[in-house]
């Protein structure tokens, strides 16, 4: 297969807009024989003018060739084998070059369990998910190389799969998913027959690794415009496998699905990512879940469904659910607050439960106060004895109601 090449003044790429401690390990991979490109999304996105947040390598050193090279990595990974190269907090990733396995799968399933046979440059853009993730970009010869169609595809800005998009999706679910992210990354639209692979294979999600896929949920959720990515999940019937639960509420709402509360909060989400917010996994959690908490609590103030034991049951870490049930508790006694707000300033998670009110309150205030009439006051509580005591209000012990009279008859 001829590739098709863009020679530097064909393109916007420039080494500038590259961390300089990615083009350090480039160059010391092409300085020591190998071939080395910068790969994957961040060509991607320097073709498109924006700014990657990471940087891959893929390079013909083998893993261990990697690790005697630099120092400072180390090698991870058991189905897919691959370099860590650290500077500091920095992780660059270093990949070999791969190729399909020749080994047949023995029942049928072409589900990938290992990618350790290594191949040239054209064979690692064939296995790569989408076209547009299979660009590289020479730093030696500043060239940008497509192996398999994804310059017109990035034109188009369509998210399209290498090869059949059945076999794709099979060889590795999580890509149904991941084709959402960058759907809704990137404002692409996913092109018919992907788009049919993943409503056919859907159900091939709970075949997934559950730490990958529980990592590409939340990627997807806190890199992604997360409104977009949701109505896309849904619409592909990925949420109904992932997240029953969510897909079922969402579905009995009486609003469109673009119109949904769920929706709008995590609308709300996006404006303030947008403004600099960056959320933890679990304040993007209870955005996520807030509608369908708030309607759960409505029903029954002690639902029998609980959504941090839900979202356990399917691999979210403890850590995360617990902390989002904390903030969404939070939440729904701040819509209401009473004697129990007493103290809630000195929890831990207060300031995130805070900003969780603050951001999607208005949309569940009481009718009265959304229509800009008082509130109903609450009843002052009477002040117990012994304070009406301290306050003079009550007689000392032994004092006649006729003498306290008196006192009261001489001073008028």
């Amino acid at each position: 297969m001829e590739p098709r090449i863009l020679e530097r003044a064909e393109h916007p790429i420039s080494r500038r807009n590259i961390d300089h401690n990615v083009l350090k390990v480039l160059y010391r991979l092409i300085n020591a024989g190998y071939v080395a490109y910068l790969v994957g999304g961040g060509v991607r996105d320097l073709m498109l003018d924006r700014r990657p947040k990471d940087f891959d390598v893929g390079t013909s050193a083998h893993p261990q060739q990697v690790r005697d090279l630099f120092r400072n990595s180390r090698l991870v990974g058991r189905r897919f084998r691959l370099a860590h190269v650290f500077f500091g907090p920095q992780n660059i990733e270093v990949a070999t070059f791969r190729r399909r396995s020749e080994v047949e799968p023995q029942d049928g399933d072409p589900l990938i369990r290992q990618d350790n046979t290594f191949g040239t440059p054209e064979e690692d853009a064939l296995r790569r998910d989408f076209t547009v993730n299979s660009l590289f970009y020479d730093p030696h010869t500043f060239r940008v190389i497509d192996f398999v169609g994804g310059l017109p595809d990035l034109q188009a800005r369509v998210i399209r799969t290498v090869s059949d998009p059945d076999v794709r999706m099979r060889e590795d679910p999580v890509r149904m998913i991941r084709a959402v992210r960058f759907a809704a990354k990137l404002g692409f639209t996913i092109e018919p027959a992907t788009c049919a692979a993943i409503r056919a294979h859907r159900e091939d999600l709970l075949k997934s690794s559950t730490p990958r896929l529980i990592e590409e949920i939340f990627r997807t959720f806190t890199a992604a415009p997360p409104a977009q990515a949701l109505v896309l999940m849904e619409e592909l019937g990925l949420l109904e496998v992932a997240l029953p639960f969510l897909s079922e509420h969402l579905r009995t709402s009486a609003m469109p699905l673009s119109e949904s509360a769920t929706v709008r909060n995590l609308s709300m989400l996006e404006r303030a990512m947008g403004s600099g917010l960056e959320p933890s996994r679990a304040f993007t959690l209870a955005c996520i879940f807030t509608d369908l908490h708030h309607s759960l609590r409505r029903q029954a103030p002690e639902p029998r469904v609980e959504l941090h034991e839900e979202l356990r049951t399917r691999g979210f870490p403890r850590g995360e659910t617990e902390r989002m049930r904390l903030l969404l508790n939070a939440f729904s006694r701040m819509l209401n607050p009473n004697g129990r707000m007493r103290g809630m300033q000195r929890r831990p998670y207060f300031a995130e439960a805070k900003a969780l009110h603050d951001l999607l309150a208005e949309g569940y205030r009481p009718p009265a106060a959304a229509n800009g009439e008082a509130p109903h006051k609450r009843r002052r509580r009477r002040p117990s004895r012994r304070r009406r005591r301290r306050a003079g209000a009550v007689a000392p012990p032994g004092a006649s109601v006729a003498a306290s009279a008196g006192d009261s008859e001489s001073q008028a």
